[in-house]
């Protein structure tokens, strides 16, 4: 429930690191026997945590369908990867759960704003405890009945009970749920909420007063007692098809390519280079999702976005998410050039998740001058552009919409693509 105390801190970007958890368990997370860093300290332990201690690799709890229908982890399993993180209290990981039990009320948030979308996650709140999760909610929310939809997660509350939506909407008959592990599943489609926990409907709502948000960030509260999270995936709904699965329509070649851009088995085929096939269309914000196959060791491609026109002497001014799965050392932390999902030349992945000659899925989030991406549902970069302004993103920072466009790299370039489709964007502060 949220709190009259309760403030989110300003939204700073925190490379921190996390998604995933350990077997269920009707008791919660152990707490640690040394007490629990201060906030300064825990943000200095896990800006570092690359330099010290090698990265511990936990594949999403994804099927192979979900990832491909654009399920994407927002939560690691070992860190605070991806997520901004309050000054108030002591939120942590602990046995690949997302944990806090101590402080002011707070609230783990995402950097990006979300509009539409599926979301899950597994819970397990102590007895006598107050947690909730916000969705498309304010960075600075203080009513609930305007600023946020409070998911609740307290069976002490008399007015809004678990399940509910604070101020909005009372959820009935729902069984208690503190002291042991329960999932929520819902959507945000629009002005409708529905909400189901451990797998029954409990909540559809359709927002109809003056104060509907139509996007905000996502975040998990803590409001009294402990709470654990694991298992956070979240699916956007609303894409459209770039690729028509028959044709090259909505997309044109830039003049100079040598690359040779085919419909072949519904796939768009690239094969020899360099060269770029790009969209008709430009997009500023959006989440971008694509399946992409490399048919050879270590080939190299990507997806542009953002991109200035292309022309046969300047092809590719754009942002590039790289795509490159080979890795040095035998080691998948070690890119060999800056990694799948890498934001090239800016930002190389953590680790190299996908493999030559296997469909991979790609999610590329742009959001004003942030960036994320994840590969086959695993988050692999998290990156602020913090350059000075210029119409070409080789050179410092573009926010104005662009083209995305498909790379040929050279000679050798033999790969495929499909299922490319985009969300547009909304934000509401």
């Amino acid at each position: 429930m949220l709190s009259h105390r309760f403030l989110i801190s300003s939204l700073g970007l925190f490379l921190l690191s996390a998604v995933g958890c350990q077997p269920d368990s009707s008791q919660p997370p152990a707490k640690e026997t040394s007490a629990p860093a201060t906030s300064a300290e825990s943000k200095l332990k896990q800006d570092h945590a690359s330099e010290q201690d090698p990265l511990e690799f936990i594949a999403p709890n994804l099927t192979a369908e979900e990832i491909q229908e654009g399920w994407i982890s927002l939560f690691d399993g070992v860190s605070l990867f991806g997520w901004q993180q309050p000054e108030a209290n002591n939120w942590r990981v602990e046995h690949h759960c997302l944990v806090a039990d101590d402080g002011d009320p707070g609230l783990l948030t995402t950097p990006f704003q979300f509009d539409d979308f599926e979301f899950r996650c597994d819970f397990h709140l102590e007895a006598g405890g107050n947690s909730g999760v916000f969705l498309r909610t304010a960075a600075n929310a203080g009513n609930p009945a305007t600023d946020t939809y409070e998911l609740n997660i307290c069976d002490s509350h008399d007015s809004f009970p678990t399940g509910s939506l604070v101020a909005r909407h009372k959820a009935k008959s729902v069984p208690a749920v503190e002291g042991d592990w329960h999932t929520f599943r819902l959507s945000c489609d629009g002005p409708k909420i529905k909400v189901w926990l451990d797998g029954t409907e409990i909540v559809n709502f359709t927002d109809e007063t003056n104060h509907a948000r139509t996007s905000g960030f996502i975040g998990l509260q803590m409001n009294g007692g402990r709470i654990a999270f694991r298992n956070v995936f979240l699916k956007p709904l609303n894409s459209q098809e770039l690729f028509d699965g028959s044709s090259l329509s909505g997309w044109s070649v830039v003049d100079g390519s040598k690359s040779q851009f085919t419909v072949t088995d519904n796939n768009i085929h690239v094969s020899n280079g360099p060269g770029f096939l790009q969209t008709d269309s430009t997009h500023a914000d959006f989440i971008l999702q694509v399946q992409a196959r490399t048919n050879g060791d270590a080939l190299n491609s990507g997806v542009f976005f953002r991109a200035v026109p292309g022309t046969a002497e300047a092809p590719s001014h754009g942002y590039e998410m790289q795509i490159q799965n080979g890795y040095n050392d035998d080691d998948r932390t070690k890119p060999a050039d800056s990694g799948t999902g890498a934001i090239f030349r800016r930002a190389a992945a953590r680790y190299v998740v996908a493999n030559d000659r296997e469909w991979l899925s790609a999610t590329l989030i742009a959001q004003h001058d942030r960036f994320a991406s994840w590969v086959n549902g695993y988050q692999v970069v998290h990156w602020q552009d913090t350059r000075e302004s210029n119409v070409n993103p080789r050179k410092g920072k573009r926010l104005e919409p662009g083209h995305i466009s498909l790379q040929g790299h050279d000679p050798t370039t033999d790969l495929d693509f499909r299922s490319i489709r985009i969300h547009e964007s909304g934000t509401t502060d």
